[in-house]
């Protein structure tokens, strides 16, 4: 029993010795171990429990533009594969049976509103090949829109309908848009009209090449598509093309355009035109009807370690000359290669979509002062810009002229389209109705290089070769893409 007892009053001791060390070194350290253990509350990435104590007020941005973004259905001509044969049943009308009805292919978008008076931004490639455009307001009125102009080289439309009294969104300033920073997209998903969703500027001057550049042009501005997206986390999917990228304000900074995923559905990243270049591209088609695009006429590259490296180039600032366009405005003002661009006028420019980005802002004949080093000497050049015909003319919008038989109104092709799509001759559809063309499944945009394999060069060409025919046609040409195709039909 003295054994027990003894045994019990050593274990107290013991056990109340530790309980005072720990104590004592517990107080001593008390700073370092709540430096170690102490976790902030986690918090998930774009909830608004993220923002900080002032939290960000989305209502007011998402009222000031949610009803100035419309929903844009598009319809299409009926193609040939759509032109089903049914076997004829001579016993359905005696039950009630009736033939399959044959609708035309429809499409939805977004659409943005800029001015009281009807304008309406939207993505070209929402309205391209559409025969009828037709608008529904946020409250719920609908209209059928006129296209005034598009411009494929930065995936823009512009639209107007007979309206006014209408609400719109006040353009932003995208170069005062800084990473992190909070936006909304405001748009129709699936037909959800007046979605909105919100998140964070992700990057900006994104170029992910969806506009059809090949790999020449990609390296420089002798391309006339402009890539310079503001990338963002809000949530966009399809039927969101067209819509509105607005920041708390409530003010228009982007319009969404694209989206990177490999299951067509949002994954994580979206895309936006920049709205300072949206609002240049507006102005052109309002006055003009066709996009002035200004050409440097140059080829870049961005600086990296290893090109820097190779080059013997002491800093990672600017985009590199690779080579420069003999008579181009860039040879002209004494670019060289091997030149390092670091601004345009007081913009710094660190990769070929930021320069594409301000170059692109201006119209043929305007001059730019660019900044750059060449021997690491800072050096600055009045450079005046030229259209992509090499002078400094308004580029006018092309002539047209329909042939009714057919359906469709024409236009010329440029010489830098057909340099492109590596043809030398052709006439491009610029409008369809109802007619042989549609029926046969041919798309506006279309180039026609030959009917019946006599080539085609204008207007007259076609006249001539369809004028009383009574048999077959072949028709040979090219879309835009580069897919070449070939349609055949009875007049």
């Amino acid at each position: 029993m003295k054994k027990i007892a003894s045994v019990f009053l050593i274990a107290s001791i013991g056990g109340l010795t530790a309980l005072g060390l720990n104590h004592f070194l517990v107080d001593k350290n008390s700073h370092q171990t709540s430096q170690l253990t102490y976790q902030p509350p986690v918090k998930f990435v774009n909830m608004p429990g993220s923002a900080p104590e002032n939290n960000v007020d989305f209502t007011t941005a998402a009222d000031m533009s949610v009803h100035a973004v419309v929903h844009v259905k598009t319809t299409y001509p009926m193609n040939a594969n759509q032109n089903q044969f049914y076997m004829y049943d001579p016993f359905r009308n005696l039950f009630g049976g009736q033939m399959p009805k044959q609708e035309a292919p429809m499409a939805t978008g977004s659409g943005v509103i800029v001015s009281q008076d009807g304008y309406i931004v939207t993505n070209n490639h929402v309205v391209e090949g559409a025969d009828k455009v037709e608008i529904t307001l946020n409250d719920k009125r609908s209209y059928v829109a006129d296209i005034i102009g598009k411009d494929p080289g930065t995936d823009l439309a512009l639209l107007k309908i007979k309206e006014t009294n209408l609400p719109f969104i006040n353009y932003g300033n995208s170069d005062n848009v800084k990473v992190g920073e909070w936006v909304l997209a405001v748009g129709n998903p699936f037909n959800l009209t007046s979605t909105v969703t919100a998140g964070i500027i992700s990057a900006k001057a994104r170029n992910i090449n969806i506009l059809n550049n090949n790999n020449e042009e990609s390296k420089g501005l002798s391309s006339s598509s402009i890539e310079s997206y503001l990338q963002t986390d809000a949530a966009v999917n399809p039927g969101n093309s067209g819509g509105a990228l607005v920041n708390t304000k409530g003010e228009l900074i982007g319009i969404n355009s694209a989206i990177q995923s490999n299951t067509g559905s949002y994954t994580g990243y979206s895309f936006a035109i920049p709205v300072n270049l949206t609002r240049k591209v507006v102005a052109d088609l309002l006055e003009f009807g066709e996009v002035q695009r200004a050409f440097i006429g140059i080829h870049l590259e961005d600086l990296d370690a290893k090109l820097a490296k190779e080059k013997s180039i002491n800093e990672l600032k600017g985009v590199y000359v690779f080579s420069t366009i003999e008579g181009g405005s860039g040879d002209e003002a004494g670019i060289k290669e091997g030149d390092v661009i670091t601004k345009v006028d007081e913009v710094e420019v660190n990769n070929v979509p930021e320069l594409q980005d301000q170059v692109g802002r201006h119209r043929p004949g305007d001059k730019v002062n660019v900044t750059l080093k060449r021997n690491n000497q800072e050096k600055v050049m009045a450079v005046v810009l030229k259209n992509k015909n090499g002078n400094t003319n308004v580029v006018e919008k092309p002539k047209v002229e329909v042939v009714t038989a057919l359906g469709a109104t024409f236009e010329e092709v440029s010489e830098h389209d057909m340099q492109k799509l590596n043809i030398q001759n052709g006439l491009r559809i610029a409008k369809l109705a109802a007619g042989k063309l549609a029926s046969a499944g041919i798309r506006e945009g279309f180039i026609i290089t030959s009917i019946d394999h006599k080539k085609i060069n204008s207007i007259e060409d076609v006249k001539n070769a369809v004028d009383n025919k009574k048999n077959g046609i072949l028709i040979e040409g090219v879309y835009s893409n580069g897919m070449r195709a070939y349609y055949g039909f009875g007049m």
